[in-house]
């Protein structure tokens, strides 16, 4: 699998001279495998290049969201797949029980919010709630479980070819331990993020932010790696960085995170444009 990142920052799109490097767009991935199926995780303001280098030849695009918070759906209707005809677009999400995911997508992409609704795009739009239950698309198997975030909150764990991506970009899975994380029994996404060859992970904060934003739903860089120890990750790649903070200042809290292990995973920020293989 190919993994391209379109969107590393959290909360709120920070462009500018102090963001060049890791990125100011909000969260958006895509996954590609030796086929050409495409996968595209959470639709922040990075889904709008992400949709710029999706090629004529592609018939089929998922899109898998986290969660519908603002930061993770707001580059949805400038996705240009969506506006391409004869396209299916299969876009995935966390269940409700009030309402079908196409239902809550609706309440954004239509007046006064936006001006185009789902329903007047060209393409052939597919919503799909997510249940516990594993899926298929194509080639790829995948598991999703809810976790520790604010809201109905899905990570996900993809596999194909034999190697494992586990995306967990909004999570907060020290809240409730009074020190550090629960242990592994009680660990939200366990089970998704177990042994991955490539584990994406929140890293809004630094220990000392984190003291006055528990509950809101994110991880501090060195519980990130906390975290990828126990689940035996074999990758890290530190996501979802704090929008106020610089790269230079970035730079420095994963470094000193990164610093805090012993062991042999390989741990690195991930950065927009940047595509690595798993």
């Amino acid at each position: 699998m190919k993994v391209r990142f379109y969107g590393t920052r959290g909360s709120l799109p920070s462009p500018g001279p102090e963001t060049t490097r890791y990125g100011g767009n909000t969260s958006c991935v895509r996954v590609q495998n030796d086929e050409g199926q495409v996968l595209i995780l959470d639709a922040g303001s990075g889904i709008r290049a992400a949709g710029e280098d999706i090629g004529p030849e592609v018939k089929r695009v998922d899109v898998l969201l986290t969660h519908l918070h603002m930061d993770h759906i707001q580059g949805l209707g400038f996705f240009r797949t969506l506006y391409t005809p004869g396209v299916e677009v299969h876009i995935w999400g966390p269940p409700s029980s009030a309402r079908s995911l196409r239902k809550r997508l609706t309440r954004y992409l239509s007046p006064p919010l936006f001006p185009v609704r789902i329903r007047e795009v060209p393409s052939s739009v597919k919503c799909h709630d997510v249940t516990r239950e594993p899926f298929e698309i194509g080639a790829y198997k995948l598991t999703s479980h809810l976790i520790t975030h604010p809201g109905p909150t899905l990570g996900y764990r993809i596999e194909c070819g034999g190697r494992t991506l586990a995306y967990m970009p909004d999570h907060e899975p020290q809240l409730g331990s009074r020190k550090g994380l629960p242990k592994a029994e009680w660990l939200s996404g366990f089970e998704m993020a177990e042994g991955a060859d490539l584990l994406v992970h929140d890293a809004q904060y630094t220990a000392e932010e984190y003291a006055s934003r528990v509950g809101w739903g994110h991880c501090t860089a060195e519980l990130a790696v906390r975290y990828a120890e126990t689940v035996a990750a074999k990758r890290l790649l530190f996501f979802h960085y704090d929008p106020s903070r610089s790269d230079d200042e970035l730079e420095k809290v994963c470094d000193a995170a990164a610093a805090t292990h012993k062991g042999g995973i390989d741990i690195a920020a991930a950065a927009e444009a940047v595509e690595t293989e798993v």
